[in-house]
């Protein structure tokens, strides 16, 4: 296998926690019964099937021949890990509140990482990873505000004298 600079190893990172958050979306959504809240977790999927598809296209031009399959193993063992997290956090008594609070600490991974991204390619300077954190690093800026106030929509809907 090829070994993956600082720069590759992160694209695989930013990959694989795409496709968890599509996992993760999926379950979430499924919790949770507010409608609107329901929606906005449904954009959230369907935007990070967009990031997954860029970022796919992005390892798979000429700048990373050679090293595709390497990048694509850092994003499955990344996906796998974030679905493992995922699944401690949320055991068969999850509810939407729950949902909601993994999905705001993963979307502030995410983006952490794509800012991760973005300060590396500084030095690089390669015009295509530039275009891509351009779009992605505000789109998941903005993933976690609207997990935040969704999760706090949730909550103002809760009973704060209920029993856990």
């Amino acid at each position: 296998m090829a070994e993956l600079t600082a720069m590759e190893s992160k694209l695989g990172e930013v990959l694989g926690l795409a496709q968890a958050a599509q996992v993760a979306t999926d379950k979430v959504g499924k919790l949770v019964e507010d409608e609107s809240v329901v929606a906005t977790i449904q954009r959230l999927h369907d935007e990070s099937v967009k990031v997954e598809e860029m970022s796919t296209e992005l390892i798979g031009s000429d700048t990373f021949t050679g090293k595709k399959t390497a990048i694509l193993d850092q994003a499955r063992e990344t996906k796998g890990e974030a679905t493992e997290m995922m699944k401690t956090y949320l055991g068969d008594d999850a509810d939407g509140l729950d949902g909601l609070e993994f999905l705001t600490m993963a979307e502030a991974a995410e983006m952490g990482h794509w800012k991760i991204v973005e300060k590396l390619n500084e030095q690089l300077a390669d015009r295509d990873i530039k275009e891509l954190t351009d779009y992605v690093v505000p789109l998941e800026e903005a993933h976690f505000k609207v997990t935040l106030e969704s999760s706090l929509v949730l909550a103002a809907q809760e009973d704060p004298n209920a029993p856990a």
